[in-house]
């Protein structure tokens, strides 16, 4: 049965992630992007932009900003004498209670080692206890510990103790995910790697799921088995759904295969539109009977989508909500080249969004999932 989104509850500030999925271990290509992004905010919610800093881990290696943010040049020693703690919003991906890998933003002290940090966040029992989300939980087994060095071609070696090890084998993937999509936040790192105790992993330890090379967004995350056999001939795109945690709402990303002759953004939308899996408790905003009147028109970093006028939901079915503008932004902006979403419906430019306001090219925000729980 298609599950809705419970109106009046309050929609989640969203942030950028990029790269369309696979699934792990496959050695297909999948078509990324990583557009600079335009934030866009719902009215009411705010969005800190903070400063970032470029750190260095391990022996020497330089770490990056996070993706969409610019490097400071920074007054050491008027930091120093004025010896104030300053906090920066960072993205650690999370398990919810319901098994999936969940973008959380959450205010972490600043720090030069950054890619260090964002992995002993990750550590259970570790830094993270106190802010994690109600439902929420981290994802390296208790005890762990870690070490990060990046190498000169973006790839990220997250070196882990022994302890690593004894993580329940069914949690695999999701451990990998998290730890790929956590450190690949940052704009110079494109692919993870894992070692522990100084030796390379070539598969997970438990379950064996493959390394290689490295793993990146291009793998995906959250994994829907939807029908799709033909790995060859088929190709991923990630979406976003919405979930519910009492009266807060967040959004996740699931990566699904399509046709690999499929124009991807014809593909992602009506993936989105056909809504999550019947298997899962995900959420979807679009009301039954939303569909394309034509092809995706993509032009200048913009994708214009025009719609029938069953996606208006809102104010007496004269707008369109937010939560179905903030699916369809954060879905689209995983293609490559894409920065902003324009929507119609029946061709017609003007539209309402559930503010009152009308909508514009929409764009990834910079943070997902900012809300308390």
């Amino acid at each position: 049965m298609r599950k809705f989104f419970r109106k009046g509850v309050p929609v989640l500030v969203i942030s950028t992630l990029v790269a369309t999925g696979c699934s792990f271990g496959a050695n297909e290509a999948a078509n990324e992007m990583d557009a600079p992004p335009v934030s866009y905010i719902d009215e009411g919610d705010s969005l800190e932009l903070e400063e970032s800093e470029e750190g260095v881990d391990g022996e020497g290696d330089a770490e990056a900003p996070s993706k969409g943010e610019e490097g400071e040049d920074g007054d050491e020693g008027e930091a120093e004498a004025d010896a104030v703690v300053e906090d920066v919003q960072r993205e650690l991906y999370l398990i919810d209670e319901n098994g999936l890998v969940v973008p959380q933003t959450l205010t972490l002290p600043k720090t030069e080692s950054v890619l260090r940090q964002s992995l002993q966040y990750l550590v259970d029992g570790g830094p993270v206890t106190e802010l994690l989300p109600n439902g929420f939980k981290a994802v390296i087994p208790a005890g762990t510990e870690v070490d990060v060095h990046l190498d000169d071609d973006g790839v990220a070696i997250a070196d882990f103790s022994n302890e690593f090890k004894e993580y329940d084998p069914e949690q695999e993937q999701q451990i990998l995910q998290a730890i790929t999509w956590t450190l690949t936040q940052f704009d110079t790192v494109e692919k993870v790697k894992i070692r522990i105790n100084g030796y390379d992993q070539e598969m997970m330890p438990q379950n064996g799921t493959p390394i290689g090379e490295g793993v990146s967004r291009a793998n995906g995350i959250n994994i829907e088995s939807n029908g799709v056999a033909d790995m060859v001939n088929s190709k991923s795109v990630t979406l976003y759904f919405l979930d519910q945690k009492g009266e807060n709402t967040y959004y996740v990303p699931v990566t699904r295969r399509v046709g690999l002759g499929e124009d991807s953004l014809k593909a992602a939308v009506n993936e989105l539109l056909q809504g999550p899996s019947y298997k899962s408790n995900l959420l979807t905003d679009f009301r039954n009977g939303v569909e394309l009147l034509s092809d995706p028109l993509y032009e200048n970093g913009v994708v214009t989508l025009n719609f029938n006028e069953s996606l208006l939901s809102q104010l007496d079915a004269k707008a369109v909500s937010d939560a179905a503008l903030n699916m369809l932004a954060l879905t689209l902006t995983e293609q490559e080249g894409v920065e902003q979403v324009a929507v119609q419906v029946n061709g017609e430019t003007n539209i309402l969004h559930e503010s009152g306001q009308m909508t514009q090219p929409v764009s990834r925000p910079e943070k997902v999932n900012t809300g308390s729980f």
